[in-house]
């Protein structure tokens, strides 16, 4: 031999040490800042379920994605202007519509979605460490075990002016606490106020919160009336809320309200393993008991988890056109509840916080990536359909399931890569700004789905838009026991199929 090999423990104090003088370099880049460059690594790991997937897998996103496309054609395609309308109208529900206007043009509309899908898990990362370095704050448990919340129900469904007016929201709100002895804060806090609501109206109220219970905490005693006027700077959107601009009338408890609401709470971690999804939040609910009870729960923040946990049981399911209006809030509580705990713990409670937001960013990176490939086999049918078709689209949806399916408006890319005329759109007149130009019939979300129970039989001689359509669009777990008369197979995969219609008056003759 040549040498003598090193020792084992010398070999790792070699490697812990290089590390460490990495971490060193990497935090001298940041002007030294070692809880920032912290939040940019976590926050850049919430973004890898939409870096891996060739296009987000949210329920409600290719809708969407529809939707951006008709609002962008000004009228130039003309199949999209035969089949559809859209009103623009200043509402409290445009944040990515507005990110559109300039990003579709630069990076092409299905790439510029994208983007604003990574971005909006980024900002919110970076949202939770600009709140605890505003607070004056270590980034210990707390801060961390609230980076598990980004993947909120919410923003898996799609909802993405709501996710993106929090995490702008949360970012708004630490702002509030570094200029509060400025006497221009509210000058700045006006304008802000607007871009956040412009966003989405529930993320301007839940910035409201977070100032009101910060503003609360501080207060010389119960008669203090102080806090009620110091958010003054964010009530100028009420105005045009009060005006009626945008607004939608439509408000419902829904049915089963009790059993509905003790729902949403024990959901508010769901994701796509309910054995796993159910051991995070009791694991979550348990540390902040024990946080509460034991004092460590900064009530700066701690009021405010408690207003949007009440706010989750009293608002209603549905009000401003929009459903699940208070489960979007559920998992908002528990944000800030978790921002809320002020405990200095040993590592290994930060390795454990730290593991549990890593390992349901994981989950949903590798359930994304594999439905993105099934995607890729579905959106092949589209080779088949011509510009300007219409396509019913039906979709097989258990009645009962936990995880959250990405394909039950998967049939809006049609409309994006077919401008076709297709039924599972967001196009109702008076809720959403798009709507059908035919009103004859309804072609629109709900229509296309299909729910069914086990040991169902699904029949699609029955399915009424196949009615009004050339191609019937299938997307399903189970095969169906018939199709409409004269349906003739053009592609399928192991999940779904396209059929060409037959004329009504071929079946006739």
């Amino acid at each position: 031999m040549h040498g003598t090999a090193r020792p084992q423990t010398e070999q790792i104090g070699l490697t812990r040490a290089s590390w460490r003088a990495r971490w060193q370099r990497l935090a001298e880049l940041l002007g030294g800042d070692r809880a920032l460059l912290l939040g940019v690594l976590l926050a850049a790991i919430a973004a890898l379920p939409a870096l891996v997937a060739w296009a987000p897998q949210m329920t409600d996103y290719p809708s969407h994605l529809a939707g951006y496309k008709v609002a962008l054609d000004h009228g130039q395609d003309p199949y999209l202007t035969r089949y559809f309308v859209f009103n623009w109208e200043w509402t409290g529900n445009l944040g990515v519509e507005l990110l559109m206007v300039p990003m579709a043009p630069l990076f092409g509309l299905e790439q510029a979605g994208r983007i604003i899908v990574v971005m909006i898990p980024f900002l919110s990362g970076l949202s939770i460490i600009a709140v605890c370095r505003s607070l004056g704050r270590r980034v210990d448990v707390g801060p961390i075990l609230a980076f598990a919340m980004i993947w909120s129900p919410s923003l898996l469904m799609g909802f993405l002016n709501y996710s993106l007016s929090v995490a702008l929201g949360l970012l708004a709100f630490a702002l509030w606490i570094r200029l509060e002895d400025r006497p221009w804060r509210w000058a700045v806090m006006v304008p802000i106020g607007f871009v956040v609501w412009l966003c989405h109206v529930s993320g301007w109220g839940v910035m409201g919160v977070l100032m009101f219970g910060y503003e609360w905490s501080r207060r010389r005693n119960w008669l203090d009336w102080r806090p009620f006027i110091k958010p003054w700077p964010l009530i100028f959107p009420l105005f045009p809320m009060l005006l009626g601009v945008g607004a939608n009338s439509k408000v419902s408890y829904g049915r089963y309200v009790l059993d509905y609401k003790f729902g949403i709470l024990y959901k508010a971690m769901r994701s796509y393993d309910y054995w796993f999804d159910i051991a995070s939040v009791s694991a979550v609910a348990t540390l902040l008991a024990v946080a509460i009870f034991r004092r460590h729960f900064d009530g700066r923040l701690g009021w405010a988890a408690v207003i949007l946990l009440v706010l989750t049981l009293a608002v209603p399911r549905q009000i401003f056109g929009g459903d699940y209006a208070d489960y979007r809030l559920s998992t908002t509580a528990l944000l800030v509840a978790c921002l809320a705990i002020d405990w200095s713990l040993p590592r290994w409670a930060i390795v454990a916080a730290a593991s549990l937001f890593i390992s349901r960013t994981a989950v949903t990176t590798v359930v994304w990536y594999q439905d993105a490939q099934t995607a890729r086999q579905l959106i092949a049918a589209l080779d088949q359909v011509p510009e300007g078709a219409r396509v019913a689209t039906a979709v097989a949806i258990p009645r009962v399931q936990w995880r959250f399916g990405p394909f039950e408006h998967f049939g809006s890319y049609a409309v994006v890569r077919r401008s076709a005329m297709e039924n599972s759109n967001f196009a109702l007149p008076d809720v959403h700004m798009l709507s059908m130009r035919d009103l004859s019939y309804r072609f629109a979300d709900p229509s296309q789905r299909i729910l069914y129970s086990p040991r169902q039989h699904i029949d699609l001689r029955k399915f009424a838009p196949a009615r009004h359509a050339e191609y019937l669009w299938y997307i399903g777990r189970i095969k169906p026991v018939a199709l409409p008369d004269g349906a003739r197979i053009l592609y399928s995969s192991p999940n779904s199929f396209l059929a060409r219609l037959a004329d009504p008056a071929d079946i006739a003759n």
